[in-house]
């Protein structure tokens, strides 16, 4: 997910941090394929929102394919420079795949009781 993604970037920052922020960033944006799991469900604070516009930028440089899930709803309230981004048929396919809402409902397999022997 984006949110995970992004926490794994703060995380270089700490002094106890095994690689650098340059260097994570470089694999991220480099990867021969990214998935960016539900986009748009950060907080966009400025430095989310330069850090994913540069990742954008690249990728799209560089012809990198890049796989983008996000809610339906969430496009139109994403930034507008990622979201132009995304409407650019040039750069970008769009597949609308209608699904049900899966969180919060209980797991059939779960609900049941277990059996007595």
């Amino acid at each position: 997910m984006v949110p995970d993604l992004l926490d794994h970037l703060r995380a270089t920052f700490s002094p106890a941090s095994s690689t650098t922020f340059d260097r994570r960033f470089e694999e991220i944006k480099t990867s021969r394929l990214l998935i960016l799991d539900d986009l748009g469900t950060q907080s966009m604070t400025p430095w989310v929102r330069e850090k994913l516009y540069q990742l954008f930028s690249y990728r799209s440089n560089a012809e990198l394919p890049t796989v983008i899930t996000i809610a339906a709803d969430s496009l139109e309230t994403l930034d507008a420079r990622l979201a132009s981004r995304l409407r650019d048929a040039h750069l970008c396919r769009i597949i609308s795949i209608s699904v049900p809402p899966f969180r919060g409902k209980p797991d059939r397999h779960r609900s049941q009781k277990p059996r007595s022997r």
